[in-house]
């Protein structure tokens, strides 16, 4: 028999199923509450919008091009569009500096592709993004822990990525509301990144998947911004931006971007045309057509209900959650982190969850690169109505209390 094990490049091995994608399956489960799923809620698309974007495209003459080959860059109009967001962002660029990626997962595999060679370190936060994790697997990297508000050392992390056999190439981190804990990296911490990268000379790359997601407090510049504003020009910037219209517009188109320095952006282009060529151009149209009409619109229809969401689910922690059990409030985003207390494992505990409570969450260990974090899980809250939170998370509260008190 053949045996494809022996014949698989070594990467292969790093190759691991999403938690979180064999979760989803449960959303057509009926008796099943899930808060597993950091998704948006479809109800809430801007379906009518895109219906009639597809429409304008297919009745004008832009049909042959939507249906065309196109460059590598992205759409040029929709490029434009986020030159003007990006400024409001405080992140003045250009045309060169932006580029279209099938969804911000690309981006970061294509980052990862750029950046590690085998035996580099990344430095991601603990926890940190699984995705992000699973793109970077592919190109054997050894892992950090990136501490925003810590005083560790640049010497420290250069030893130990020598020690590793490689050098460090990246810190990686989202700063606003993060998948999976829904925190913050503060002022202060951002510009502690960035000195650290500067003492390291390495890439910041700045997931902002969430960044439009803000539900109350004060905005922060992104760590890009920060960066222009140091340096006058973000063609000596470090640091590169990922954004998504995933959280805001529609996941199922698949539609990202990057905001760097030009070389980086040259780069990542010749990597695209070797992989996909480009992104769909038609859904790029439609993306640029509902964005320019009301992008701010959707946003802030969004967050009226992800807030009440957001709020309901803490009103319901704070209701049904036995001694001993902690969870950050987040300011924005989809997402609420559960700390149990010290020997409760989270996997575990899903186990018995979905055979007794009928709940269903992401245990927090597979969010973290050092395999730690097996008393932690995720809630998402962003699918889930008034009534759902407050039966999910009661019937949650009682489990957790019986495995305590048990």
């Amino acid at each position: 028999m053949l045996n494809w094990d022996t014949m698989f490049a070594s990467r292969s091995s790093r190759m691991r199923a999403s938690e979180i994608r064999e979760l989803l399956k449960l959303l057509d489960r009926p008796d099943i509450i899930s808060f597993a799923g950091g998704i948006p809620d479809p109800a809430l698309f801007p379906d009518q919008e895109f219906k009639q974007a597809y429409a304008d495209i297919f009745e004008s003459t832009a049909v042959n091009s939507a249906l065309q080959y196109s460059v590598s860059e992205g759409y040029k109009p929709l490029r434009e569009w986020l030159v003007g967001q990006m400024v409001s962002l405080g992140i003045p660029c250009e045309l060169d500096n932006v580029f279209i990626v099938s969804g911000s997962q690309q981006g970061l595999d294509y980052l990862g592709k750029l950046f590690l060679s085998p035996n580099d370190t990344a430095l991601v936060t603990w926890p940190t993004y699984l995705g992000a994790l699973q793109a970077f697997n592919a190109y054997e990297p050894a892992y950090d822990q990136l501490t925003p508000s810590g005083n560790r050392t640049p010497e420290s992390y250069r030893a130990a990525a020598a020690a590793a056999g490689g050098k460090v190439k990246f810190a990686y981190l989202s700063a606003d509301f993060s998948n999976p804990t829904g925190e913050t990296v503060d002022l202060a911490g951002r510009r502690k990144v960035l000195a650290l990268a500067e003492e390291l000379d390495i890439a910041v790359i700045e997931d902002a998947a969430y960044q439009s997601l803000r539900y109350d407090g004060e905005p922060i510049p992104p760590i890009l911004a920060l960066e222009i504003a140091e340096k006058g020009h973000i063609n000596d910037t470090r640091t590169i931006y990922c954004g998504s219209f995933s959280k805001t517009l529609a996941p199922g188109l698949r539609v990202g971007f990057i905001v760097a320095n030009a070389p980086v952006i040259r780069k990542l282009v010749l990597m695209k045309q070797a992989a996909d060529l480009h992104s769909s151009t038609i859904n790029q149209m439609a993306i640029s057509d509902v964005a320019e009409r009301g992008f701010d619109a959707q946003v802030a229809k969004i967050k009226a209900v992800y807030m009440r969401r957001r709020d309901c689910m803490l009103a319901a922690l704070q209701k049904y959650m036995p001694k001993g059990t902690s969870w950050t409030k987040p300011e924005g985003g989809m997402f609420i982190w559960i700390t149990l207390p010290e020997g409760m494992d989270g996997a575990k505990l899903l186990a018995k969850s979905l055979e007794t409570a009928k709940v269903a969450f992401v245990p927090g260990k597979a969010f973290f690169a050092d395999g730690s974090g097996a008393n932690t899980f995720r809630l998402s809250f962003s699918c889930a109505n008034d009534q759902m939170i407050e039966d999910g998370i009661s019937r949650l509260g009682k489990l957790i209390a019986d495995e305590i008190g048990g």
